[in-house]
């Protein structure tokens, strides 16, 4: 996938337009950050010390419409005298990391889902495809609770006009 985006990018390249910060929507809709998180894995390693939960291999998180896909995700739980139940605080994924939201779909080398904030920030050699059109940029924050994103890092638009 990542080979077919490089290639759009790169014959789109004349009609580009660059900016330092973008803001955009993402998914469509409000996310739900209450609806439960299925993690699907190829292996699951428990941390005792910190109660951390690592899945490794084709690791797919999927949340009402959301999905996530990587190659290793670590799942950091809440600590401290009032947490009990075991809260998620975030999830951390790395390798390959695709991320689809409605219509959008993003692709990045990292990313952050912090629960509590209903956020997530992606980094490394963003790329964002919303329909024919493409973005890319060094980091975007999405904020689940407005479904809009925030691209910053040399922002690359691709914008094809409709014919």
């Amino acid at each position: 996938m990542r080979a077919i985006l490089a290639i759009f990018l790169l014959i789109g390249f004349a009609g580009s337009t660059f900016a330092q910060g973008t803001q955009i929507p993402f998914g469509g809709y409000e996310h739900n950050a209450s609806l439960p998180v299925e993690v699907i894995s190829d292996a699951l390693e428990v941390d005792q010390e910190t109660g951390n939960a690592t899945f490794v291999g084709n690791v797919v998180i999927g949340q009402g419409e959301m999905r996530l896909n990587a190659s290793k995700v670590v799942v950091e739980y809440k600590t401290g005298v009032n947490q009990t139940g075991g809260k998620i605080s975030r999830m951390v994924a790395s390798g390959g990391v695709i991320l689809v939201n409605g219509p959008e779909a993003a692709e990045a080398d990292e990313a952050v889902y912090s629960i509590d904030n209903a956020e997530i920030t992606m980094s490394g050699n963003v790329i964002l495809t919303q329909g024919n059109n493409a973005l890319s940029s060094t980091q975007m924050v999405v904020d689940l609770n407005t479904g809009r994103a925030q691209m910053t890092g040399r922002v690359k638009t691709i914008l094809q006009p409709e014919n």
